[in-house]
């Protein structure tokens, strides 16, 4: 057993950029996916709604332990090992994508259907009215609940602990276990997690405000 020090602390702190790395990687890679699924979501076709809203429903009503369980050693059983970045890349991802994709699924419905009608009158095709002039419309409606759920994805990446992902969790398990003072450890983890999420909620909580006002001054113009 040793006194917790600097050096300790610098391992901390250095965990942190790849729970940042890990979230953004996540964040892209599922928002790309999320928004076929969002578009998938409204297809015409009943078959491709039912596929999208399954996976949707598989991923949001699963564990993202179990999920990523599954994938670091289930596919192992089929003679695919995958390393901890892969495997957490892979996991993160689809989940960031069933919670995306059904946010922006819920946007692009909100836009009244008059714009719908509008649109069609114009003689646009569906990708015409969908591209432009649904979409940019929902962007706004999806910025505030997309930033909220950056913020649960930074929180949920401490979850990627449990396969030996040395991120801001793992770091701090590590130095517990070398230092054996949980009560100086976990509280500078919790701090770091704050510095992270804290301003994306403010800002997210901003936004929200903004586009309700700027919502409810359009409406009474």
């Amino acid at each position: 057993m040793r006194l917790f020090g600097l050096n300790d602390f610098l391992f901390i702190l250095s965990a942190t950029r790849w729970t940042i790395l890990l979230s953004l990687l996540a964040f892209a890679l599922g928002g790309l996916l999320g928004a076929v699924i969002a578009v998938l979501r409204i297809s015409r076709f009943s078959a491709v709604r039912l596929a999208a809203a399954s996976y949707v429903q598989l991923f949001q009503g699963t564990p993202l332990l179990m999920q990523l369980f599954l994938i670091y050693y289930g596919l192992s059983l089929f003679g695919l090992r995958l390393d901890a970045w892969t495997a957490v890349t892979i996991a993160y991802t689809i989940y960031a994508a069933a919670f995306l994709g059904d946010i922006w699924r819920g946007c692009i419905q909100a836009i009244p259907k008059e714009q719908w009608e509008a649109s069609r009158a114009l003689a646009l095709g569906y990708a015409h009215q969908l591209f432009l002039v649904i979409m940019p419309q929902a962007v706004r409606i999806a910025i505030p609940p997309t930033v909220g759920f950056l913020v649960q994805l930074v929180k949920a990446t401490a979850v990627a602990s449990i396969i030996g992902f040395v991120e801001l969790t793992r770091a701090g398990q590590l130095m517990t276990n070398a230092t054996f003072q949980p009560m100086i450890v976990y509280p500078i983890v919790a701090v770091l997690y704050l510095s992270l999420c804290w301003p994306l909620s403010v800002w997210a909580q901003h936004l929200e405000k903004r586009f309700r006002v700027e919502n409810v001054m359009g409406r009474r113009k």
